[in-house]
């Protein structure tokens, strides 16, 4: 088992930053990929950024060039700077940790980003 922890989320106003921290504990050997998903009120979780074990990222177009995910694997830790911030970044953003074989997701518990106008 994979127990993940964020922190970082609050409300910034638009064109402001704010940087979520995701800890992890347990079996995290087991996890090949770490990353961060949103969910916004009445709609889908969808993808914002994800990272392998080797440092290779993946962005949602919606977010490149103002995200930024990282890792500090001493730490067993996950970041997401994200800058310019818009109102549409609005969501409860998650930590995710993908196992591939046997395909197994972990979830925290997500943390609430607010963009004001």
């Amino acid at each position: 088992q994979v127990q993940l922890v964020e922190s970082g989320g609050g409300l910034v106003q638009a064109g402001e930053s704010l940087k979520l921290s995701c800890a992890a504990s347990g079996r995290v050997g087991s996890v090949n990929e770490m990353g961060w998903y949103r969910q916004a009120p009445g709609k889908q979780r969808e993808l914002v950024a994800t990272i392998t074990n080797s440092g290779s990222t993946n962005y949602a177009d919606s977010v490149k060039g103002r995200f930024t995910i990282s890792r500090d694997n001493a730490k067993n830790a996950v970041y997401l700077q994200m800058n310019s911030l818009k109102p549409e970044d609005t969501a409860v953003y998650y930590c995710n940790g993908r196992r591939l074989w046997p395909q197994i997701n972990y979830w925290g518990q997500g943390t609430q980003v607010t963009v004001s106008s």
